[in-house]
């Protein structure tokens, strides 16, 4: 079956899964894991899940359980402490809301807005010099980029370089940068008028943030927004995230 976790991915993620059973053993957790795996990579409904995954119930429910739990947040936390502190990047991808996930009055709450191609939701990532995600977040579509940059890079590391566009070129953000005992090398905006210090040459590294959501974007369950609830699409955002890191291991195993 399409999409399964191979031998080394199912390795590294088990010791990272709850192993607290009470009651009635759960259901093989690998199995699960593929099935919201297949939701993830195909985008379709979780009613679709192919029967050799179980009941989609079982899915669907060990998906929004964990989500609650925080499972999903731990893990990639825990693999992203392998990431390239040397260098880190952000940025924002816009993501079409589907129809069927537009459908709650309080759209603000749940990281929906209206732009000018409809209701969309935003992506803000933080990732390393390999493009390997180190924190995510999720707001509406028609918030300004830098929004959560505070909140993103809140755990700057001392000595790191932080790469971003002219949209992050705001004195706020590289005073924090300068804090952290970071620098920014952000290309100024138009209208700036005292000199800034940047390289255009090693500003040439951003684009490994780009191909991080063109990545991610594979998955269609992050390519266009299905869930009414954010918190549900931000899980699936970190699912892809985690598949990315994950594929580290194959080297190792």
């Amino acid at each position: 079956m399409r999409y399964e976790l191979a031998d080394y991915e199912w390795s590294a993620i088990k010791p990272m899964l709850p192993n607290k059973p009470r009651g009635v053993p759960r259901v093989n957790d690998r199995r699960v894991l593929n099935g919201i795996f297949w939701v993830l990579r195909s985008g379709a409904p979780w009613r679709d899940l192919p029967t050799a995954f179980g009941p989609y119930t079982t899915c669907y429910n060990r998906f929004v359980r964990w989500r609650r739990a925080g499972v999903w947040s731990r893990i990639i936390e825990a693999l992203a402490t392998a990431q390239d502190a040397a260098v880190q990047m952000i940025d924002t991808s816009i993501v079409r809301v589907h129809q069927h996930g537009a459908c709650i009055t309080t759209n603000q709450r749940q990281s929906m807005g209206r732009s000018r191609g409809g209701l969309t939701s935003k992506i803000h990532a933080v990732v390393d010099g390999n493009g390997l995600p180190v924190r995510l977040a999720l707001s509406p579509g028609e918030a300004h980029d830098v929004r959560l940059a505070g909140k993103l890079l809140s755990r700057l590391k001392s000595g790191a370089m932080l790469l971003a566009d002219r949209g992050y070129d705001a004195d706020w953000i590289r005073e924090l940068a300068m804090k952290k005992g970071a620098w920014a090398n952000i290309p100024p905006k138009t209208n700036r008028s005292d000199p800034i210090c940047f390289s255009p040459y090693l500003y040439r590294a951003r684009n490994q943030v780009e191909r991080f959501f063109n990545r991610i974007k594979h998955c269609r369950r992050v390519a266009t927004r299905y869930d009414r609830l954010a918190a549900n699409y931000l899980a699936f955002v970190q699912l892809a995230s985690i598949r990315l890191w994950l594929r580290l291991y194959e080297s190792a195993s």
